[in-house]
């Protein structure tokens, strides 16, 4: 059975005005995703969640569907991904066992085979869930606290003498995709809840894209990536 890939991408990004459509490497930035999608050859149907209309209009100028209108309960900031995919798994009435990844608008570095690697690791596994993880670059408990008047103090005092490389490795979420049956996605659980399977990528290819400062990096990385490239990787 062929996949079904949905991108949620609200209107209402403050910190980046209109982020999913901005243009990152002579495309908007949602077109990446949709690309990566259809290069991928997981997808039957590449679907765009969306509240916003100059949005939709653009996913659908590059390939996507857009079926629906999101409802503003969720388009805001503190809506929860799993409800969002939920939300157009019900409206497409997809059938229970049919594989469905959430594929952000906003990850411009993800690969056709770490997609690929997730759909056969989702049925590979027995796992509800399957996404990108990849290494913090420094201990987290080296973290540091920083008051009101700039005084420091360490987050895990008791283990200030600990040497680094004693110290457990820890993992963070990509923020690029997840796949899961819809069933899954239809209870609305926490993909964080010991469900999920990680799939370990370099840190080179990871970036957060919620700040300015984050879209500048983000930029830098794509000239040191060829983007045609890493797209069909």
């Amino acid at each position: 059975m062929k996949a079904i890939a949905i991108i949620p991408a609200r209107g209402g990004s403050e910190r980046i005005p209109r982020k999913n459509i901005r243009y990152f490497c002579g495309k908007p930035m949602i077109a990446w995703s949709i690309k990566t999608a259809q290069a991928s050859g997981c997808f039957s149907r590449i679907i765009v969640s969306t509240d916003d209309s100059e949005i939709a209009a653009v996913a659908r100028e590059h390939g996507a569907e857009t079926p629906f209108n999101r409802p503003q309960r969720l388009a805001n900031d503190h809506a929860p991904t799993v409800p969002v995919i939920a939300h157009a798994i019900e409206q497409l009435k997809v059938p229970p066992e049919q594989p469905t990844c959430c594929l952000y608008a906003t990850a411009p570095f993800v690969s056709v085979g770490d997609l690929r690697k997730g759909q056969d690791l989702l049925f590979e596994t027995p796992y509800a869930f399957v996404f990108p993880v990849t290494t913090f670059a420094y201990p987290i408990q080296r973290a540091l606290l920083r008051n009101h008047d700039g005084q420091m103090q360490m987050f895990a005092p008791e283990l200030a003498q600990t040497r680094s490389q004693d110290l457990e490795e820890a993992w963070h979420d990509t923020g690029q995709f997840y796949w899961a049956l819809a069933k899954t996605w239809a209870t609305k659980e926490s993909i964080f809840d010991g469900i999920a399977h990680g799939i370990p990528i370099d840190r080179s290819r990871v970036q957060d894209i919620d700040t300015l400062e984050d879209w500048k990096q983000a930029e830098k990385m794509a000239q040191v990536l060829n983007m045609a490239e890493h797209q069909t990787s």
